[in-house]
């Protein structure tokens, strides 16, 4: 880390794992959103998350590819054609899944500004179809859920065919070496990642903040705690609901686009229903309907996963057995989950309430009907005789 920051306090694993850590309390915000505001519980968020991640690891690991043949085929006497030189790019990318030749799908892996686009287009207009066909036909509850999980199952079992244009279960690799930087350090690398994540996870912040505090936040709390009511109210219930989803679709796959070139490596298990089914017990553990909750939850959840999973936690030996964290750390997760809905419903965030919450006024005299005034207390004697 010195070379980036001049310290050499932090490592630049550290670094990374914090700049991680920030687009999974995006992806949290976003999930908080869509279940703690508006009631659909998702099981299919991560699946955006990592469809973001593929469509830039296209780009990435295109360009590094291309680079690494133009330079290979500069030494030959004849220049190749841009026919040989598409050809060498896909024996060096799908050679492992034995084929040379590069899918349809990569057709824009050419070009950053348009594989960007489809870190937007992809998970929007999934997000997009998948919500017009569920909210119109008005599914909703354990039924919307299981739909999400079925998605996101058959969306990972496509990506682990060596078919599907994606190289299977090998995923892309080496999206930490960005084309254009091969003489940059990782160090700086992971820096300028990490300000990029940090960037992001406020502007989502601040925009769902701005949602969930208007009109909007109103209907959408609606539609969560009565549909029935709401839609009876006039409200075009399905269109919010259709924008809550697919917006929030879109802002897990810009998370996972930043994610993954800091991870280094996506493939079709990050894509896996246990993923998204990870993201909800995040923002129920620092408690739903608050986004500061779900971005504590995710925090909290993702940095001690590090901690314990990393040998930072030291084995706990029993004398009759050693617990090893690394084996266990799912268990203790699964066993929060438990504890939290159990016995502090409102997560992390609900003891954050606890603390800042203002003391009752001991009011006295007629303060109006309000919540706390003795009006409410008040009977037809003490009306009178204050008449």
């Amino acid at each position: 880390m010195s070379e980036a920051a001049g310290t050499g306090t932090i490592s630049t694993s550290f670094v990374k794992t914090l700049g991680k850590t920030l687009c999974l309390c995006l992806a949290a915000i976003a999930m908080d959103v869509v279940w703690g505001y508006t009631g659909i519980l998702s099981l299919g968020h991560m699946a955006f998350f990592g469809l973001g991640g593929y469509m830039i690891g296209q780009w990435l690991m295109y360009a590094r590819t291309e680079a690494i043949v133009l330079e290979n085929l500069a030494s030959q006497p004849i220049p190749a054609t841009p026919q040989e030189i598409q050809n060498a790019i896909g024996s060096q990318i799908f050679g492992v899944v034995g084929s040379s030749d590069l899918p349809p799908i990569w057709g824009f892996a050419h070009s950053l500004t348009l594989q960007l686009a489809l870190v937007v287009l992809v998970p929007g207009l999934l997000a997009l179809v998948f919500g017009w066909l569920a909210f119109r036909s008005r599914v909703t509850g354990v039924y919307l859920s299981i739909l999400t999980q079925a998605m996101t199952l058959a969306l990972s079992l496509y990506l682990f065919q060596n078919d599907s244009g994606l190289r299977g279960n090998n995923g892309l690799s080496g999206l930490q070496n960005i084309p254009g930087h091969e003489q940059t350090s990782q160090a700086v690398i992971s820096l300028a990642f990490f300000w990029a994540s940090a960037l992001a996870f406020a502007a989502g912040y601040l925009l769902f903040s701005w949602i969930v505090s208007g009109k909007m936040g109103s209907v959408i709390r609606g539609i969560r705690d009565n549909e029935s009511r709401v839609r009876f109210l006039g409200y075009p219930v399905e269109g919010f609901k259709l924008f809550v989803f697919t917006l929030t679709a879109v802002v897990c796959g810009l998370a996972g686009a930043l994610y993954y070139p800091q991870a280094g490596i996506i493939n079709p298990a990050e894509i896996a229903p246990i993923a998204s089914i990870y993201l909800a017990v995040w923002v129920a553990i620092g408690g739903r309907g608050r986004l500061y909750g779900a971005a504590i939850g995710a925090a909290f959840v993702s940095l001690l996963s590090s901690w314990f999973t990393g040998g930072g936690a030291p084995p706990l030996d029993l004398g009759f057995y050693r617990i090893l964290w690394t084996d266990w750390w799912l268990v203790l997760l699964g066993l929060s989950f438990v504890l939290v809905t159990l016995f502090a419903p409102k997560g992390i965030g609900g003891l954050f309430d606890f603390l800042v919450r203002k003391p009752e006024a001991d009011r006295e005299g007629d303060y109006g009907p309000d919540a706390g005034s003795r009006r409410a207390e008040e009977g037809p004697e003490d009306e009178e005789a204050r008449t």
